[in-house]
């Protein structure tokens, strides 16, 4: 049984090192994170998540910024490297539903690899859900966990 595939979009990644009380579905965000930790699911990213990340916590919490992003780097998710695979699906799917090409990138990332971008925007969400493996945080739950088979020795 093969670990599916999930890309954390910036906003699931935020809900991780900010407080919680000023951020809905923080719950579902930190189970998220916790199957990533205990490996039910395997995460990727875009090599941009850095900057889309630390862009919101340097505006919005510059006395924690270094110390957030400093924890964030230290899950150590794969980066999905740009390619010309992924930046012709994200161009694809910025122009199709009109979105960003931030936006666009973790959707293609998920795409490209045959996983699913797990996103707090829902208006993105319901844009882009005619291009499959989309989801928003508030629906994504964790896989279920393996049941034994019931054999005997």
């Amino acid at each position: 049984m093969s670990v599916p595939l999930v890309v954390p979009g910036a906003s699931v990644l935020l809900k991780w090192v900010l407080p919680s009380e000023s951020e809905p579905h923080t719950d579902s965000a930190l189970l998220l994170r916790a199957a990533i930790l205990n490996s039910t699911v395997h995460a990727m990213i875009p090599a941009l998540w850095l900057y889309d990340v630390g862009n919101t916590v340097t505006r919005r919490f510059p006395d924690y910024a270094q110390a957030w992003l400093s924890a964030l780097m230290k899950f150590a998710i794969e980066e999905a490297p740009p390619s010309k695979q992924w930046l012709t699906k994200a161009i694809g799917l910025a122009q199709r539903h009109d979105v960003t090409f931030h936006e666009a990138a973790y959707h293609a990332v998920a795409i490209v690899n045959g996983g699913c971008f797990v996103t707090t925007d829902s208006r993105y969400a319901n844009r882009a859900a005619s291009s499959g493996s989309v989801i928003t945080l508030s629906d994504w739950r964790p896989p279920a966990a393996p049941t034994s088979s019931g054999t005997r020795k």
